[in-house]
């Protein structure tokens, strides 16, 4: 079959693979649909961590936002998984340590990310394995589009969890990329007031987000909890100094840097700081906001674009057809 795969920094191409096999437990997904984001841009340029800690190596087999059917069941599997439409967990943990049998597989020491970490190869080829302890079943009613927005959007739902907003609440959400302007529309379907920080506010109020403000701007407000959705280094320290006292701070974004916060600013505000990593757990509830047309993330993808094209996106090329959207995916079916 056709899968991309990084060779090395800035070489990647569509090669010849092997076909996937359902093993014991497992399951091969057609891919309708992959997005592109941050952390495959990173394992195209060399900079992804994983590259530099052992837990990744070149070639890569790249994408963990999808969506597709289930073609092949492997021994253990139930049988009447085949033919339906699914999206599934990055996050693949052994089964056997303390902390997958809490129910926090995603932080397993062990653990396989599909398109990421431990060598387990991601969705950006025709056909894809997944364990079926990861499987999310779609609704009918979600597309190709929504349905390799689910994975982003879990990380999205999981930082307005880990927020504990109260309908009313007053949220300032910094960083409109794709994941930051997810956190902001399930947010305000859940009823906060959201506001989005960002170097540009043009696109964040064109999807419906019309309290946007550059740091210029920013009104001096009540800040009942702050989300980092940024690659700031500095923006951490921001959050903090925002927020109002016994508000809480959600980190979900990541900068190239370290990113300091003054500990005694934490401690002086009784502020909550919370860390948090993947959509794991939040897969389904995700998929329901969409079914629901509570949310509709559909407007952030600017094209869907051939395989052959990855290359060329994750080098940063955008034709200017795309517009401004964030997101661009990948139809593995197209040349």
């Amino acid at each position: 079959m056709r899968a991309f795969v990084v060779t090395g920094p800035g070489t990647a191409g569509v090669e010849q693979v092997e076909e996937p096999v359902a093993g014991p437990g497992e399951v091969v997904v057609a891919v309708e649909r992959a997005g592109v984001c941050g952390t495959d841009a990173e394992f195209y340029s060399g900079h992804m961590t994983y590259l530099h800690t052992g837990q990744a190596a070149y070639p890569v087999r790249i994408g963990h936002e999808w969506c597709g059917t289930v073609t092949a069941v492997g021994a253990g599997v139930d049988p009447a998984w085949r033919g339906r439409r699914v999206t599934g967990d990055t996050m693949l943990g052994c089964g056997r340590c303390r902390r997958c049998r809490g129910g926090r597989q995603h932080l397993c020491a062990d653990r396989y990310e599909i398109g990421i970490r431990n060598g387990w190869p991601g969705a950006l080829a025709e056909r894809l394995p997944v364990p079926e302890k990861a499987l999310v079943p779609l609704p009918g009613s979600v597309d190709a589009t929504l349905g390799a927005l689910v994975e982003p959007g879990a990380n999205a739902l999981r930082a307005v969890r880990a927020a504990e907003l109260s309908r009313g609440d007053r949220l300032l959400v910094a960083g409109p990329g794709t994941i930051g302007l997810l956190t902001a529309l399930i947010a305000a379907a859940q009823g906060a007031e959201v506001h989005v920080l960002g170097e540009t506010t043009d696109f964040a109020r064109r999807v419906g987000v019309e309290r946007a403000w550059t740091a210029a701007d920013v009104p001096g407000l009540r800040w009942d909890a702050v989300i980092d959705a940024s690659n700031g280094s500095g923006i951490p320290a921001r959050a903090v100094e925002l927020v109002e006292p016994g508000g809480r701070v959600v980190f979900i974004g990541l900068a190239a840097r370290p990113s300091p916060v003054d500990t005694r600013e934490l401690v002086l505000k009784d502020v909550t700081a919370v860390g948090v990593l993947s959509g794991s757990g939040a897969l389904a509830g995700t998929a329901g906001l969409y079914a629901s047309g509570a949310v509709d993330p559909r407007p952030l993808v600017a094209a869907t674009v051939a395989l052959a094209d990855a290359g060329a996106v994750l080098a940063g090329e955008r034709r200017p057809e795309w517009g401004p959207a964030p997101k661009i995916h990948i139809d593995p079916s197209r040349g």
